[in-house]
C-alpha cells in the first residue's frame, strides 16, 4: 500500500507539475524544508519577497526528489545540500551557471565547493549551518594576553582554558562528548583538518599525532562532566563552563537567554588554518529548465542579502555572503550571524564538507573517530597504535563504498585513500 500510495502522488505530482510549468509559475524542488512549517515559512515568508510566482516542493524522500528531477522538464530551480548537488552532477542532471556565480560576493571557499572539483560551476552556495565557540563575559579576563577572540589559535586556546582552571580552581571548558554529542564533528571537521590539512588521507599521519598529542594535553583543562555534555547550552547557562564549542543550534537557546552574558566567535586556528565544518546548501539548475534566466532571476534574489536575511529568520540557516549587511535580527542571531560570517571569512579559512558518498555507512566513519578518541584520549593508549589500527578500518570503509575524498582532502580518482 505503500509503494502504491507513492506512485499515485509521484504521479499526480509530475502531473501538477506540467500545469504550473504551463503558466508563469517558476517551479523550485528542494531536498530541505519538508516539514510543513518549514515549508509554510519558505514560501510565505522567502519567496514571497520575489517578483514572479514560485511553486516551492520540498521533498522528504531524497529518492522521489531524484526521480523528479531525472523525469521531468518543468522543474526551474533545484535546491539541496552538498551531497545532492555531487549525486545529481555526477547523473548530468545540472547545467553549468558560470555567469551566475560572478559578483554574488560570496564566500570563495563556498564558491569553489560548487564547482564540484571541475574547472565550472555547477551551483552556487544558498545557506549553510556550521558550528561555533560561545563564552560567558567573565572568561574573556582569563584570555592570554595578545589573543584576539575572534582570531584565537588552538595554542592560545590550550593557554586560556589552563588560565580559566587554575583562576576557578576547575575545568571551565565543555565540549559535547556525551553519548548524544558531537564531538566526532570537531574530530572530524575542526582538528583534523586544523593540523593535518585533511580529514581521511591525513588520518594517521604526523601530523595527526601532534593534534592527539595536543588534545591530550588540551583535556586535562576540560570539565570531565563533558563526557554526559549532549548540548552545551545548558552547561553555559548554569556556569558549569564558561567556554564550549559546539552547533550553532545547540549552542543558541544560552545566547537567546541571556543575549549580554555570552559572546560568540570563530573556530580556532591550528597549523594549517582554521578547520571548520560547514553543512551547505546550493541552488542549482536542472539541465532540462523550461526558462533557465527565470532560474536565475531567482537564484540571484535567493543570493541577495535580502533573501540571505530572510533565509536566516526564518528557517535559522545563515547566510553565504561576505556581507549580508544588517537587518531586524534578534541580539542573539545577529550575535551568530557575525560569528558565522567572520568565521567562513577568514584568510585562514579551511572547510571541511560532511562525509561525502558513504550512504548507509556514515554511522560507522563517525565510530572511527569516536572509537580513536575513546582509547587514546580516555584510555591513554598510544597513539601511534590507535591510529594504525582504525586507520586500517577506515580504509576498509572507504574501499567498501567507494567514496572519492572530499573537502578538505584533495580529490582522488577511487576510494579517498588513508596515506
Amino acid at each position: 500500500m505503500k509503494r502504491l500510495l507513492r506512485h499515485v502522488s509521484f504521479s499526480l505530482l509530475l502531473l501538477f507539475s506540467g500545469l504550473v510549468a504551463a503558466g508563469d509559475i517558476l517551479l523550485f524542488f528542494s531536498t530541505q524544508f519538508a516539514p510543513v512549517e518549514e515549508a509554510r515559512r519558505v514560501r510565505e515568508e522567502v519567496l514571497s519577497g520575489y517578483g514572479r510566482p514560485v511553486d516551492f516542493q520540498p521533498f522528504e524522500e531524497r529518492e522521489t526528489f531524484f526521480s523528479l528531477v531525472k523525469g521531468s522538464n518543468k522543474a526551474g530551480l533545484l535546491g539541496g545540500l552538498h551531497g545532492d548537488m555531487v549525486s545529481l552532477a555526477k547523473e548530468n542532471q545540472l547545467q553549468p551557471v558560470d555567469d551566475l556565480a560572478d559578483g554574488l560576493g560570496m564566500v570563495d571557499a563556498y564558491i569553489e565547493l560548487g564547482k564540484l572539483g571541475t574547472s565550472h560551476q555547477y551551483y552556487i552556495p544558498w545557506m549553510q549551518a556550521t558550528y561555533l565557540m560561545a563564552a560567558n563575559r567573565r572568561a574573556l579576563e582569563y584570555l592570554p594576553q595578545g589573543a584576539d577572540i575572534n582570531a584565537l589559535t588552538y595554542d592560545q586556546l590550550k593557554l586560556w582554558a589552563e588560565n580559566m582552571r587554575r583562576a576557578s580552581g576547575e575545568p571551565k571548558l565543555g565540549l559535547p562528548a556525551g553519548p548524544k554529542g558531537l564531538l566526532h564533528r570537531l574530530l572530524q571537521g575542526y582538528l583534523y583538518p586544523s593540523f593535518t590539512g585533511g580529514m581521511v588521507r591525513s588520518f594517521k599521519s604526523d601530523e595527526a599525532v601532534a593534534m592527539w598529542q595536543y588534545l591530550r594535553a588540551l583535556w586535562e583543562s576540560v570539565n570531565p562532566r563533558s563526557l554526559s555534555f549532549d548540548s552545551m547550552h545548558e552547561p553555559l547557562l548554569s556556569e558549569e563552563v564558561w567556554v564550549a564549542w559546539d552547533h550553532t543550534a545547540r549552542l543558541m537557546p544560552a545566547v537567546e537567554k541571556r543575549p549580554d552574558d555570552f559572546v560568540v566567535f570563530p573556530v580556532p586556528a591550528g597549523p594549517k588554518g582554521r578547520g571548520f565544518m560547514v553543512v551547505l546548501g546550493g541552488l542549482a539548475i536542472p539541465d532540462k529548465a523550461p526558462d533557465p534566466e527565470a532560474s536565475r532571476g531567482l537564484a540571484r534574489y535567493l543570493a541577495s542579502p535580502g533573501g540571505q536575511l530572510a533565509m536566516l529568520r526564518n528557517t535559522g540557516f545563515f547566510p553565504v555572503l561576505k556581507d549580508a549587511g544588517g537587518g531586524a535580527l534578534s541580539p542573539s542571531v545577529e550575535l551568530f550571524k557575525q560569528a558565522v560570517t567572520r568565521q567562513s571569512a577568514a584568510p585562514d579559512a579551511l572547510s571541511a564538507l560532511l562525509p561525502v558518498g558513504l550512504g548507509q555507512y556514515g554511522g560507522d566513519f563517525s565510530t572511527v573517530y569516536k572509537l580513536a578518541f575513546s582509547r587514546i584520549i580516555l584510555r591513554n593508549k598510544k597513539i601511534e597504535t590507535v591510529l594504525k589500527q582504525q586507520g586500517r578500518k577506515l580504509a576498509r570503509l572507504m574501499e567498501a563504498t567507494a567514496a572519492p575524498c572530499w573537502s578538505p582532502d584533495k580529490a582522488s580518482e577511487g576510494p579517498c585513500p588513508v596515506e
